[in-house]
């Protein structure tokens, strides 16, 4: 295990102004299964994009054997030694197994492909992983499982050193990740290098010898994964000293609320590769929250819930009413409304502006043949505006020009315009100001007070501990737990984690 195989030293990245990576580090050896682990924003992405040549960096080292390398491009690093497959499998479905393994680099004789090289090849490369399946089918015939083997089965076609996966077990069910595993230990058992990128605490402690963690940016630590206990590493990651998660007082059983009458219910509710099973309650006039770490499940249940990856399995129910929410249309007409995480990429229109914004989500809900008179939209916009104090020059302005705080709030009174009875908001408050963040979750408690069921899903934990009545704790795509009241402390949230 001392055998070094890739270190990377000192690496500096700037995107512009801002530092994505600050004497960043990190120390590979053969025969072993490397985690590195780090929240949003930690710095995973850039590190892996400058080992596989996708950015390079504006200082520090990177050698492989002990000799300086630079790769430019993917290729260039592939060429050295270094493979990666990534989360999303970026393969032909419709091309054979054989034609995926070896594309861009067939056996030809004359310009004439040699079918036959072809599939002994890759026979050879998948049996290397104990897996025999006719090379000769489509790959979409193949489960997602068979396809991420594939995957790997091609980047180790090149004699690769060094294995990079990126999240390889987020679309994978228990099985598939276990046979994986399985995979995975067989290569290390030949003396590759492996570097794994995951979320899931219980896969890391599963699989992976040792741990790195990054934190905005900068390397904080390298650990033997068999000494380090799971609260540490969540220290680790999130900045905390142990001492604050291990003196917390312990989580109590949610405090009594029925009073307020449940318009929201799941029971089982879950999808294959998606989320665990879960089971939860949303009353009228409450704010839940739902926590845990990055990857943890928080958005794929708003996404399930709200109809965009529906459930396969479960029960939901909505005022008492059983239904399933198989498209975001349908949870609309169900008084369902769901704000994105993703602000840019699924939240505004950037070339239309804050009127057009304002208004979008209505006027589809109404179809192409009930056009919002122009008068309505502008008085609609304006009321909102004035509302919720979006800063703008005026309702036409290009949303793009806004700060991200007012374009929250369009999005917020984008919902708003639906007269929702149920809002699932996703980060509601990432990425803005202090002061609009402030009138954000005041809106929140707004919305609350009136009687709307609120599922607030924060990263921020003393935004989940000012905001919400109760809370429930994710861990791996499950639930771990719940707490109610003064027990929704930022301390009791980790340990709960930590314990899951």
């Amino acid at each position: 295990m001392s055998n070094v195989i890739l270190c990377a030293e000192g690496i500096h990245k700037n995107f512009g102004p801002v530092a994505a990576l600050t004497d960043a580090k990190l120390s590979l050896r053969a025969g072993e299964i490397h985690a590195v682990m780090g929240e949003n924003g930690a710095g995973k992405s850039t590190l892996i994009k400058i080992l596989t040549g996708v950015h390079t960096f504006d200082s520090g080292n990177l050698k492989l054997d002990g000799q300086k390398i630079l790769p430019g491009t993917p290729r260039e690093a592939e060429r050295a030694g270094i493979s990666t497959v990534y989360q999303e499998v970026n393969l032909i479905p419709d091309l054979s197994v054989s034609d995926n393994i070896l594309l861009g680099r067939q056996p030809t004789r004359f310009g004439i492909l040699l079918k036959g090289q072809m599939r002994e090849r890759a026979a050879k490369a998948l049996n290397r992983l104990g897996l025999d399946i006719d090379v000769t089918r489509p790959l979409k015939e193949y489960s997602l499982a068979i396809q991420q083997l594939v995957a790997i089965a091609r980047a180790l076609d090149v004699q690769a050193r060094v294995l990079i996966l990126d999240e390889p077990t987020s679309s994978l069910d228990a099985a598939e990740v276990r046979f994986l595993f399985d995979v995975l230990r067989r290569l290390r058992s030949e003396n590759l290098a492996i570097l794994l990128v995951t979320h899931f605490l219980d896969q890391v402690y599963a699989i992976s010898d040792r741990i790195t963690v990054l934190r905005n940016g900068q390397f904080v630590g390298e650990y033997e994964t068999a000494a380090l206990s799971r609260l540490d590493l969540i220290s680790a990651m999130i900045g905390r000293n142990p001492s604050e998660l291990t003196t917390a007082s312990a989580p109590a059983v949610a405090g009594d609320s029925t009073a307020k009458a449940v318009t929201l219910s799941a029971k089982d509710l879950g999808r294959r590769n998606w989320i665990s099973p879960i089971n939860l309650e949303l009353r009228a006039g409450e704010i839940l929250g739902l926590s845990g770490l990055l990857g943890s499940g928080r958005t794929e249940i708003a996404k399930m819930l709200f109809g965009v990856m529906p459930a396969d399995s479960g029960e939901m129910k909505i005022r008492g009413k059983i239904i399933r929410t198989r498209s975001p249309r349908e949870a609309l007409q169900q008084g369902l409304t769901y704000c994105s995480e993703d602000r840019r990429a699924e939240g505004i229109l950037p070339n239309l502006s804050v009127r057009e914004n304002l208004i979008i989500t209505m006027q589809a809900s109404r179809g192409a043949a009930r056009l919002i008179p122009r008068a309505e939209q502008n008085a609609l916009a304006q009321h909102y505006i004035q509302a919720l104090n979006i800063k703008t020059h005026s309702a036409e302005t290009p949303i793009s020009n806004l700060s991200g705080g007012n374009q929250q709030k369009i999005l917020l009174a984008r919902c708003l315009l639906l007269q929702p009875q149920i809002i699932l908001l996703d980060e509601p408050t990432r990425g803005i100001d202090v002061g609009a963040k402030a009138e954000i979750e005041t809106l929140i408690h707004t919305l609350r007070d009136r009687g709307l069921s609120v599922l607030l899903i924060s990263s921020d934990l003393e935004e989940i501990e000012r905001n919400c009545d109760r809370v429930m704790v994710l861990h791996d795509r499950r639930i771990a737990g719940e707490l109610s009241g003064g027990d929704i402390k930022p301390e009791s949230i980790l340990r709960m984690i930590a314990n899951a």
